[in-house]
């Protein structure tokens, strides 16, 4: 046969070298011949049968570049337990250069795949062959009338089954006082018979797409087990068999009862839900902006960046965007969990969905519909709501041969009832029993809705959970490195003092800040501050440099070469005066010119009024809190002392952090780390478990498997307990599910219990699986 020709799009070649290097590496597998472009940014690859897609993919990532995939969230129609979850995941895994997760639960997948391999529409078809529609998600015109379409739906159809199925309810009655046959036979069949395959018939759809997929799921068994007892009544009641009874109430109740599961089941997993669509809600509809000189209401889909947007008191606001006008009051609890309003004027940035407490805002819009931090928050919940926790594998894995074993259980329990009792109807009804009560849902539903509702609730008080691997792993987290400035500390210097040598204050913060002028640093700008406050122009300075985690040199016109930086740097003068500053929590700068001491300036970061309670909380919690600082041992250890905080690193360079995570790690421990700067990111990526505060730089965000929207480290213990508390739920879920199976299946083999006592077993195993999970929006 042929070689099948593939075109691979490679990410981050920056001259033909990096391309020379793939190419030799792909040519090394067996049955590959690759020729890689570097002006074209692709390799053109040629596969024989014995070559593997997968091994050339890990090829590419061992030289250090990836295959860029593009990723779309689908919705999934068509799922009836965590089966059908697990047979779509395999079903899509299969083609090439894809990798999907599916989700029962949400009832939804997310798919990455390779441009040029593969298309949406080869996915879509993919799902359709296994028996499930498939649907972008971003396509749905609004998700939450879609969960109501469905309870409306499973609304009906239970009402319809329930109707038919109530006489029976009459006939099981006068069975318990000895009086059969109260319903009579014919009348049994007429009102068993549209249940059967009228109501039932989405267990027969849904048996037959899973059948021809290569799969079984649950409606397998629904439909061999209550066909197998509608058979066997209709069989007794046409031929008028003597002596046999007929089943007819376990077929239908069994149908109705499990209708009735999933008539709760949808209304319960759309309250799992509710967090995202209430982040929607947040959003107005229209908002007024200024046109031609006029004020008129728009449609905020019709919003452009730069407009001009009026938020009146009382109105939520459209748009992100930057204050030009007028001050109020904005409660901001909706994005941060702050429940105080913060107050807002001219050049303060604001956010879509903030309410206007108090006052009227003209605002230029930054940020529209989907480019809002709303819009951002709500992607993010979804995205961490459709992810699959590390515990949840265990689960899956049993899901994937659940319904065959069940159905080899059930069929051993009807020829071993009928060889031993010699009752093979009564075997019959044994076996039915065994296939109802079976319920591979709970197993599914366990730890997805858990995760759900977690993510949901953390999304309401600020937290934003990237994943569920980051939920789950962060309750295991047992030591937490803080970057001190702006976590510990409100990130915001001043300067408490001066001391000059020759006594001029002014002129030393003069020539400082002329010289801090060229410098990014979080002290530079306080230095800078605090000469603007005294109104001390700058002066002009030039061959300026900087060396990182020391300090800056620059001429300074008139006066001579001057350094800035740490008092060790500039020389033990300055570092022996700097001590007595150092020890009362100071930061110090010294300052020298022409190589002579000319003073010392001596700043303070107020540490934040709410960071010695967070620090005792992590402590009961078991986690250790170790505090980096770039400061001297001296200042560390006064500020650790205010704070509470027993271990700390002092004068730690920002590129020394990743180290420092690592170090703990191999100590065994499980590292979070918690940082708000760019300089945080390299020790962010290392971190088993990254948070990042909202107020920080967009790369400590976007490299944060946490991020908290509130500059409080409460909001880390509130993580930690959020966390924790999911991670119970999952347990307690995958308790009830397994031991209610492992219970319930011997107990039907045996024949201790029927098939409508079955059926209701299984319709509210995950009824109850799924509340469990509802009670973590309890959780505060």
């Amino acid at each position: 046969m042929p070689d099948t020709i593939i075109q691979l799009p490679i990410a981050g070649m920056s001259c033909a070298a990096c391309a020379a290097r793939i190419e030799k590496q792909l040519n090394k597998l067996t049955g590959v011949k690759a020729e890689v472009s570097f002006a074209g940014e692709s390799a053109r690859v040629a596969l024989a049968d014995d070559a593997s897609l997968d091994a050339v993919l890990a090829a590419v990532a061992k030289t250090g570049f990836s295959v860029p995939r593009q990723t779309l969230d689908v919705s999934i129609g068509g799922m009836s337990c965590a089966a059908c979850a697990t047979r779509l995941e395999k079903t899509l895994n299969r083609l090439p250069g894809v990798a999907a997760t599916v989700n029962f639960a949400a009832e939804s997948a997310r798919v990455a795949w390779i441009p040029g391999l593969i298309d949406r529409g080869s996915i879509f078809a993919a799902a359709a062959r296994a028996g499930f529609s498939a649907q972008a998600t971003q396509e749905e015109a609004d998700p939450t009338a879609r969960q109501a379409a469905q309870y409306r739906r499973e609304l009906f159809w239970f009402a319809f089954s329930a109707v038919l199925t109530a006489p029976f309810l009459l006939e099981m009655a006068a069975m318990l006082f000895g009086h059969h046959g109260w319903l009579p036979r014919g009348w049994q069949l007429l009102l068993a018979t549209p249940v059967q395959f009228v109501a039932g018939w989405r267990f027969y759809r849904g048996a037959w797409r899973a059948l021809r997929g290569g799969g079984a799921n649950m409606d397998v068994l629904v439909a061999l087990g209550t066909s197998m007892a509608w058979l066997l009544s209709t069989a007794v009641t046409v031929w008028d068999i003597p002596g046999q009874h007929v089943y007819f109430e376990a077929s239908a109740a069994v149908i109705t009862l499990v209708l009735l599961g999933k008539l709760l089941e949808a209304r319960a997993k759309g309250k799992t839900s509710a967090a995202i669509a209430q982040l929607i809600r947040l959003a107005p509809k229209t908002a007024r902006v200024e046109r031609g000189g006029a004020l008129v209401e728009v449609a905020v889909d019709s919003l452009a960046p730069g407009d001009i947007v009026v938020a009146r008191h009382g109105e939520s606001l459209a748009v992100d965007g930057v204050v030009v006008e007028g001050a109020a009051a904005l409660d901001e609890s909706m994005l941060t969990g702050e429940s105080l309003p913060v107050n807002k004027g001219v050049g303060d940035t604001v956010y879509a969905a903030t309410r206007n407490q108090d006052g009227m805002l003209k605002i230029r819009a930054t940020g529209v519909g989907a480019a809002t931090q709303l819009a951002e928050i709500v992607r993010l919940v979804a995205q961490a709501q459709g992810s699959k926790a590390p515990i949840q594998q265990l689960a899956d894995r049993i899901s994937g041969v659940f319904v065959p074993v069940v159905a080899a259980i059930s069929l051993l329990t009807l020829i071993g009832g009928g060889l031993w009792l010699g009752d093979w109807a009564t075997a019959l009804i044994h076996a039915v029993a065994v296939l109802v009560i079976a319920c591979p849902c709970a197993l599914g539903l366990a730890t997805p809705t858990a995760v759900m509702v977690g993510v949901g609730n953390g999304a309401r008080r600020g937290i934003l959970f990237r994943n569920a691997g980051a939920l789950e792993l962060t309750s295991k987290v047992d030591v937490l490195l803080v970057d001190k400035t702006g976590t510990l500390t409100e990130g915001r210097p001043k300067v408490a003092a001066l001391q000059a040598m020759n006594g001029d204050e002014d002129g030393l913060l003069q020539l400082a800040a002329s010289v801090e002028a060229g410098s990014e640093h979080p002290l530079a700008r306080a230095v800078l501050e605090a000469a603007r406050e005294r109104g001390l122009p700058l002066l002009p300075v030039s061959a300026f440099a900087a060396e990182v985690g020391r300090g800056v040199t620059a001429e300074v016109a008139g006066r001579g070469l001057a350094r800035v930086g740490v008092p060790a740097w500039i020389g033990e003068d300055a570092r022996r005066q700097a001590e007595a500053l150092q020890r009362a929590g100071h930061t110090v700068v010294a300052v020298s010119l022409d190589g002579e001491l000319a003073g010392l300036l001596a700043l303070a970061d107020q540490i934040r009024a709410s960071s010695a309670q967070a620090v005792a909380a992590l402590r009961q919690l078991g986690v250790e809190l170790v505090m980096l600082t770039g400061d001297n041992p001296a200042t560390a250890q006064a500020i650790a002392g205010q704070a509470g905080i027993a271990t700390f690193r002092a004068e730690v360079k920002p590129q020394d952090k990743a180290a420092e995570v690592a170090r703990w790690q191999a100590q065994g421990h499980v590292v979070a780390m918690l940082g708000d700067g760019v300089n945080d990111a390299p020790a962010l990526a290392a971190a088993d478990v990254s948070l990042a505060m909202g107020a920080g730089s967009d790369v400590a965000i976007e490299t944060a498997d946490i991020t908290l929207m509130r500059g409080d480290l409460r909001h880390v213990v509130d993580a930690m307990r959020l966390s924790r508390a999911t991670l119970a739920k999952i347990r307690q879920n995958l308790a009830f599910a397994f031991i209610y199976n492992l219970l319930g299946i011997p107990l039907a083999a045996v024949g201790l219990l029927n098939p409508v006592i079955a059926g209701a077993a299984m319709a509210a195993s995950s009824v109850s699986v799924v509340s469990n999970s509802l009670l973590l929006r309890r959780w505060k």
